[in-house]
């Protein structure tokens, strides 16, 4: 793309030049994990707090390994799997990037 190219942000509802725009499926969203580190999908993280699992009737230890994480579009949401627990979902506040 060119300078003069315009696209359409959907976010704001404007008009914004091709060089301004974030890059394609990055959504300008950065999720950060306990210490500061920046999350991306395919990731592994470990729990830095015991987390009881709401529904699953189990307990997360402090120091497991979660791989593969994905992210949701909110800055503070990761998605995992972790087995016995379907549809997991973690705060980044209490994961550490390994």
């Amino acid at each position: 793309m060119s300078d003069d190219d315009y696209v359409y942000d959907e976010l704001t509802g404007e008009w914004i030049s091709a060089s301004d725009a974030p890059a394609p499926g990055t959504d300008g969203i950065e999720v950060r994990d306990s210490v500061g580190n920046l999350l991306a999908d395919g990731d592994s993280v470990t729990l830095i707090k015991d987390l009881k699992v709401k529904g699953a009737n189990q307990t997360l230890k402090r120091g497991t390994l979660i791989k593969s994480i994905r992210l949701t579009g909110d800055d503070q949401e990761i998605d995992c799997r972790y087995e016995g627990i379907k549809g997991l979902v973690l705060r980044a506040e209490f994961v550490r990037k390994r």
